[in-house]
Parts: structure tokens; sequence; C-alpha cells
């Protein structure tokens, strides 16, 4: 397969930078290949007057829009994140805040579809928090000090039935109970 191509396939669906490590290890090439690879992709979106860049920091990797279109992507950005919460999204806000933290494994087993577009959209709007595990190896998502505010809460834990919620077992048993009542009116 196309390294180039593959590369571009991982920083594409990563909602944080990835480190040259991190691109070597997924894809299974030495180093000086990967290296390569990137800095062709990076010229490639240069002389094709992309709207697409890839940018390198600290040996961190990430494709970004290009720069000359910062204004019209601030102004996009500005109106998506000032509007109401679509529907995945909260249910997506709900599960991070009860089961908190969570990886994203594990929102989207619960939910049952890629969450990635809607963590990136949580992120930018300031309701959740990413922090990365290195036991685990893995991002995990809780909801952020605003998000509370907001809420007039002082801690998560005031939220309604959080105790019960909370806890793996209960949420897996209401879902249970949801799929089983949601069968059944289908059938009705």
């Amino acid at each position: 397969m196309n390294l180039k191509a593959q590369l571009e396939s991982l920083l594409f669906v990563s909602i944080k930078p990835l480190s040259l490590k991190e691109l070597v290890t997924a894809l299974n090439v030495k180093a000086k290949e990967a290296e390569t690879a990137l800095e062709e992709l990076a010229a490639d979106y240069e002389r094709a007057e992309s709207g697409l860049a890839l940018i390198k920091n600290n040996n961190q990797y990430q494709l970004t829009t290009h720069e000359k279109h910062a204004a019209l992507v601030k102004d996009f950005l500005k109106t998506e994140t000032s509007g109401e919460l679509s529907q995945p999204s909260l249910e997506a806000l709900t599960i991070i805040a009860y089961r908190g933290p969570i990886s994203k494994l594990e929102l989207e087993k619960i939910r049952g579809i890629n969450c990635s577009l809607i963590i990136r959209n949580l992120l930018m709007r300031g309701l959740i928090e990413e922090k990365f595990e290195k036991t685990k190896q893995e991002n995990f998502y809780t909801v952020s000090l605003d998000f509370v505010r907001f809420l007039g809460l002082h801690k998560i834990s005031e939220l309604p039935d959080y105790e019960k919620l909370h806890r793996a077992e209960e949420i897996n048993e209401a879902l249970v109970d949801q799929i089983i009542e949601l069968a059944s009116s289908v059938n009705d």
C-alpha cells in the first residue's frame, strides 16, 4: 500500500497530533521511511495549493487547515461551536458526564457509532477534556470544569442519580432495558 496515503489516513482521523513513534508503530515501518513520506506529503499539500497542510512540531505531526484559510475556518467554527448541541452530542456528553473518565472506544461501544467528530466538537466547545493515561496508552475523556460550572454544580457527582449511573453495571443494565423496551415497541 501507499505509505503516504496510510499516513494521511491516520493523521486525518486523529483528533490530536501523532508522534513519529506512534505512526511508525501503527504502520510497522521504519522511522526514516515514515519521515520521508511525511515530508513528501507536506510538499504535496503545498504544491497543490490545498486547503490542508501538514505541520510538524517536536516530532509530532498533525493534519490541519492551511493558514491562508484561517479567517474562513475561524468564522465557520465560531458558528459551529456557538449553536445548540445536536442530539448525538448531548448523548455523548451525558455518557461522558456519568461514566467519565471514559475512552473513545468505550464511548463508541455504548453509543454504537464512531464518535470522533462528536468528541472533537465537544473538545472545541470546552465541554470535555482529554487526558492521556500512560499505563493504558489511551486518551480518556471527562467533562470540563466549565461544563460543571455551567450546570450550576459544585462537582459532577451532584448530577441526578450520579452514583447509580456512574457504575458500569448500572449503565449496562439500563442500556439492556432500553434495548428491550425499544425492541418490544418495534414489534407491537
